[in-house]
């Protein structure tokens, strides 16, 4: 029944991003050029609708029996038509972050989705998180939601690192014999993959924020349910797996706080643009991106795999190459390279003793 769901819901997203197309031209919920934005023409909006709609035709006939199940489908309305909102008229950040926090809260109050502790390793106990696991679950899937929007720069880049991070949170659900996992991720992952059609450079439509917005959200619940209440070492699996967009958003704030601009003005610095910059074409610089998120899932199922030591080297070793690319293609600023400075003057020293 799965597999025939699937291939509904795939099907469906094809069928209906046409319909979306000439929606979104007919109520004016369109992307228009300026300086910061790559694309040169009036670009439909609202993809993310088709999404859902696909979603919501899979939920409805898998029906899958969970208490989590009417909380997120109630979250998601919520942050879609957030989405829609913001795609027609463009709310302020404000009003937008107040649609995600309601979709937050209504999966983490009345879903009881939420990480209450996790294990830490070596000491053998736990550490709980008290009154503060709510604030720090809304956080999470506020984060994740925006990071997922901020990497949406790109034909096809966001929709494409969405699925690749499905991909490996349905994996690590087969692993852990999680089946409700695996239908809810599987049934967004064959959604997003129907919707890349239209999506992947040249794009006829845009997923906007109701897209970005909505698979955000889902990834940061789904990550929940996945490994809620865990190790220490299983708590970083996810972050793992979201490792593009949350370097990326990572990086985007250090850089607007070296350079002393506010944490929400827009600039043209993310490593979409980065790459651009250093001379790779558009397709070439999703087709990279997908290749690094693809990277962080393979990581992130060797990480779970691994022993205690082994991932904690694996971790370090990933943080060092994330901040060395960081620096190569000047994702802070040309200036920022403190660990290829560091480098040198090793080298430097090193030269100077022989």
């Amino acid at each position: 029944m799965l597999y025939v769901t699937l291939i509904l819901c795939f099907l469906c997203s094809i069928l209906i991003t046409p319909f979306i197309i000439k929606l979104a031209h007919k109520i004016g919920a369109t992307d228009k050029p300026n300086h910061r934005k790559v694309h040169q023409k009036v670009m439909p909006r609202l993809g993310g609708v088709a999404i859902f709609i696909s979603f919501v035709l899979g939920f409805l006939i898998l029906r899958p029996e969970s208490p989590y199940s009417l909380p997120i489908l109630v979250g998601s309305i919520i942050i879609i038509i957030t989405g829609i909102l913001d795609d027609k008229y463009e709310i302020s950040a404000k009003y937008k972050l107040l649609g995600q926090l309601a979709a937050a809260l209504v999966v983490v109050i009345w879903g009881g989705i939420d990480v209450e502790f996790i294990n830490i390793p070596f000491m053998g106990e736990k550490l709980n998180f008290g009154i503060f696991t709510i604030p720090i679950t809304v956080l999470w899937i506020i984060g994740v939601t925006n990071a997922i929007n901020l990497i949406d720069g790109l034909d096809g880049l966001a929709a494409g690192v969405s699925s690749i991070a499905l991909i490996t949170i349905s994996g690590m659900a087969i692993i852990m014999g999680n089946g409700y996992v695996i239908a809810i991720a599987s049934i967004v992952l064959f959604s997003t993959l129907g919707f890349l059609f239209y999506n992947f450079h040249p794009a006829k439509i845009f997923m906007g924020d109701t897209g970005a917005l909505f698979l955000g959200y889902m990834i940061a619940v789904l990550s929940l349910l996945g490994f809620k209440n865990v190790t220490l070492i299983s708590f970083i699996v996810p972050i793992i797996i979201l490792g593009v967009p949350i370097s990326d958003t990572f990086y985007a704030i250090i850089r607007r706080i070296v350079n002393k601009k506010p944490l929400s003005e827009a600039d043209k610095s993310h490593l979409h643009h980065c790459l651009l910059r250093l001379g790779y074409s558009h397709r070439q610089t999703v087709l990279m991106i997908y290749a690094m998120a693809a990277l962080f899932g393979l990581v992130a199922v060797i990480f779970s795999q691994a022993k205690l030591w082994g991932a904690f080297l694996l971790v370090i070793a990933l943080l060092v190459l994330i901040e060395l690319l960081a620096e190569k293609i000047g994702l802070v600023g040309k200036n920022y390279r403190p660990l290829l400075k560091l480098y040198k003057d090793i080298r430097y020293s090193t030269a100077k003793d022989r």
